[in-house]
């Protein structure tokens, strides 16, 4: 049977970056446990916000988060409320000076784990399942992915014995390095149960400068 790896730590190092950049030898422990803290937070905080992907670095004894949001307005506020609020509240926890970034998303649509909150929030509203995989499918895939595989797992329309229905479209190479491939996990709470969300969007593959030289070098050689 084929081994599951998850998309984003397969090509950690080699086309995707770390989502924390520090280091630390005494205060290694602390710093990840506040990491992890730190995450959750925003997580409930900005739920409404649209927040794909946090970045965390810790230059010269300052904590300094990144957020990329689909909606960076709703996190902002008006007059910066919101913003401020989250980073004075961030500070309390961290205990260190926090300097807040907000940065939008080029392609919102593009994102799996805003999909899967989609596809986890019209399930807790009961409309069903298979409607809403492939409404999700088929508007991934007009704007532009290359191929969507989408997952729930769970007691699907209120049937006592659980199971897992799956939804494939277009190409889905997770066995590709330079594939650029989003993954996102949501957990949808309904009456019957928990009802889990997979999301897989493929947009193509992530070639390096020197790879795209090398190649165009190769081609005006053989013309």
């Amino acid at each position: 049977m084929g081994q599951k790896v998850h998309p984003y730590g397969f090509r950690l190092g080699i086309t995707y970056d770390w989502s924390a950049k520090w280091y630390a030898e005494k205060n290694y422990t602390r710093f990840l446990l506040d990491d992890l803290k730190l995450r959750k937070v925003i997580e409930q905080k900005c739920s409404g916000g649209g927040v794909v992907r946090v970045e965390i670095e810790r230059p010269g004894g300052e904590l300094c988060l990144t957020l990329y949001s689909a909606h960076p307005g709703i996190l902002i506020g008006r007059g910066g409320q919101n913003v401020e609020a989250l980073r004075s509240e961030l500070e309390k926890i961290s205990g260190e000076r926090v300097r807040l970034t907000i940065r939008e998303v080029e392609h919102p649509e593009l994102e799996a784990c805003l999909l899967a909150q989609s596809i986890a929030e019209r399930v807790e509203g009961r409309i069903p399942y298979r409607r809403v995989m492939k409404q999700a499918a088929f508007r991934t895939m007009q704007a532009g992915a290359k191929g969507i595989k989408i997952t729930c797992a769970g007691r699907l329309g209120g049937a006592e014995i659980a199971r897992s229905v799956s939804l494939h479209q277009g190409q889905m190479p997770l066995h590709k390095l330079c594939a650029d491939i989003s993954y996102g996990f949501v957990e949808a709470h309904t009456v019957m149960g928990h009802i889990g969300v997979k999301v897989w969007i493929y947009k193509g593959d992530i070639v390096s400068k020197t790879r795209r030289e090398s190649v165009t070098a190769e081609a005006s050689e053989v013309s």
